[in-house]
């Protein structure tokens, strides 16, 4: 059986928007191994089709990285040769390149690369494929690659976002359904609303006569508490990633930033009031393939300048979203949860 190396080194929602190319490679009967930053780990143990993980926190691909550390480079290029790697599909954005990371594993003794790059690659890549600067999601890159490779998905696969069918049960956490999510937090601060904003949303919810189910990770346990305030159903820092993906999969819909969660929900099929900072296109990041609505001024000040930290006072792309706007979403992507209207004196 060949051996085929998919690598994406980004966090969990981009490991998520491998998954279609990472099916069609395994739908030709490869034995797949996943290359993936320590944030992405988790989301790779999810996908369907992935045989084995390995891990490495690439220095030109993760935020706030270590030096270049040539004995962790020398671990990488161990752990690779050890995998009997065939091929290797070396994902990127399109504001990455891909010609370090050829090169990490041409040093591993790969055979055949294949990545798409703008630069030219020299004997680093056996693939090099082009790709528009405009127009493509960042799952339909992904799928690209793998197509261009001759990995095709099967008959009656459309290529949206998936996880594996045995999540763990999460009802006794969250209580009875119908429910609604609130995430608020985000990896990138800049993607997500202020907790006031989601607190507000929260109130707006359970006053509509919706049940609430806040999420977040170990580190958002003050936020998670601050936006449920005794209204909602306080998860913070109680999920593990395949745990939340349960939690999603039976919401009526979930309201969050661009961020992980976001591709988490698509992949689980539950529809998504995305609040979209601008500071990445929404045309390559939005949800994927599930019903959605995506607020946010996408001509906002900030607009495709990738910033980490809101540059703008008042963080107004997201914050000066009203409230009702997003609750109305929400009874757009659930109708069947009724929405009733609070009381003029509430």
């Amino acid at each position: 059986m060949r051996t085929t190396l998919v690598v994406r080194l980004d966090s969990d929602g981009d490991v998520l928007l491998a998954g279609p190319a990472v099916r069609a490679v395994a739908a030709c009967g490869d034995r797949v191994v996943m290359l993936v930053g320590p944030a992405g780990v988790a989301a790779a143990r999810l996908l369907p089709g992935v045989d084995d993980v390995l891990v490495w926190s690439c220095p030109w691909i993760v935020a706030d990285p270590a030096p270049v550390n040539p004995d962790a480079v020398a671990a990488v290029v161990a752990a690779v040769r050890a995998a009997h790697v065939d091929r290797a599909l070396v994902l990127t954005s399109f504001h990455q390149s891909p010609l370090p990371t050829a090169l990490v594993l041409r040093l591993a003794g790969v055979p055949w690369i294949g990545a798409a790059s703008e630069d030219y690659p020299g004997s680093l890549l056996d693939l090099r494929l082009r790709l528009p600067d405009s127009g493509l999601h960042e799952a339909e890159r992904q799928l690209r690659l793998a197509e261009a490779a001759g990995a095709v998905l099967p008959p009656g696969d459309r290529g949206g976002l998936r996880v594996r069918a045995d999540l763990p049960s999460t009802a006794a956490l969250t209580g009875a359904e119908p429910y609604v999510v609130v995430h608020p937090g985000a990896s990138v601060p800049a993607r997500a609303p202020t907790p006031q904003w989601a607190a507000a949303v929260v109130r707006e919810l359970s006053d509509s006569g919706v049940r609430v189910v806040v999420t977040g990770g170990p580190a958002e346990t003050a936020l998670t508490a601050e936006v449920a305030d005794g209204r909602a159903t306080d998860l913070g820092g109680r999920t593990d990633l395949a745990a939340l993906a349960d939690v999603l999969r039976r919401a009526s819909a979930v309201v969050v930033g661009n961020t992980g969660p976001a591709h988490l929900a698509a992949a689980v099929g539950t529809p998504v009031v995305s609040l979209f900072a601008p500071v990445v296109p929404a045309e390559r990041w939005r949800p994927w393939q599930v019903p959605h609505v995506l607020l946010g001024d996408q001509g906002a000040a900030c607009a495709l300048t990738r910033a980490r930290t809101c540059p703008v006072p008042g963080h107004p792309c997201l914050d000066d979203v009203p409230v009702q706007e997003a609750v109305a979403a929400v009874s757009t992507l659930a109708p069947s949860l009724a929405l009733r209207r609070p009381a003029a004196n509430a």
